[in-house]
């Protein structure tokens, strides 16, 4: 029970922290830039608090550990924490909402809805902790799982920094670019291969405590799930912005399977699709 308390002070100060840090400068992509961080802390204090002794604990530790450094990076790179970096979705719903509907949305959802979000998904590190039984083929199998979407969302990443350098590269040069998003690669399969693979890791994440465990049966599920209808929410809002920006952005939503990666619909199912 103690690490599990030391993680409710780390969540009340991170609550605390980002919010007063979103009135003070006006930008709300606070929680987003503790986002591959907050986590770290409160799985290395499980394994801490086993004495670094536990092997699936510091497994586990190891896998988030990589998993913040890969969004710590691409984060980086594409300016979140340099003043302005705020996620441009926010903008888009503060021209939507009223000035106090959307200080309620920034406490509640952005500021307490997605940290509590990140203590649970982590606390299958509770259910390891407290399940201290040994490192088994299956979570070595689990680990491979993990570093393979791990590595999938890397690619897909690059695949999305090397389009918009691109794009940059033709919009500064006078031309205009085409086409105007990304089509190719991994987002031939899957217009967003990187949701795919984020929610991924998290749901072997949860098996890697049920492993512990010895069943499925876990209420630490809770954060996967929330956390996947999180990325559908934010799926429907961006596609929303995505189809007002560019008109021809339906006809590839008709022909790409929105997450999980899949054969792409041959342009006779497009037709009928269109006349249905």
């Amino acid at each position: 029970m103690e690490p599990f308390i030391v993680c409710l002070w780390i969540l009340a100060g991170v609550c605390v922290v980002t919010w007063v840090l979103s009135l003070i400068t006006g930008e709300h992509s606070w929680v987003d830039r503790i986002w591959s961080l907050v986590p770290l802390a409160y799985v290395w204090t499980f394994a801490g608090f086993a004495g670094l002794q536990d092997p699936r604990l510091n497994l586990m530790a190891a896998l988030v550990s990589l998993w913040g450094a890969r969004l710590t990076f691409n984060f980086a790179r594409k300016g979140g924490y340099a003043p302005g970096g705020e996620d441009y979705r926010w903008e888009v719903l503060r021209g939507r909402m009223g000035a106090g509907a959307f200080a309620l949305f920034n406490l509640f959802f952005i500021v307490i809805y997605q940290n509590v979000l990140l203590l649970l998904i982590s606390l299958p590190v509770w259910t390891a902790f407290e399940n201290r039984t040994p490192l088994g083929p299956l979570d070595i199998v689990l680990a491979v799982v993990f570093l393979a979407f791990l590595v999938g969302e890397t690619v897909a990443d690059q695949q999305q920094w090397d389009f918009h350098r691109w794009k940059k590269a033709e919009t500064a040069a006078g031309r205009t670019p085409s086409p105007r998003f990304l089509q190719t690669g991994l987002f031939r399969v899957s217009r967003h291969p990187n949701f795919f693979f984020e929610q991924a890791q998290w749901w072997v994440f949860f098996f890697l405590g049920c492993a512990a465990a010895g069943s499925i049966l876990q209420w630490t599920v809770i954060g996967p799930v929330l956390l996947t209808g999180l990325f559908i929410g934010s799926t429907v809002f961006t596609e929303s912005i995505s189809r007002s920006r560019y008109p021809e952005y339906a006809e590839y939503q008709r022909r790409t399977s929105p997450i999980v990666p899949w054969f792409p619909r041959r342009r006779s199912d497009q037709t009928a699709a269109a006349t249905r």
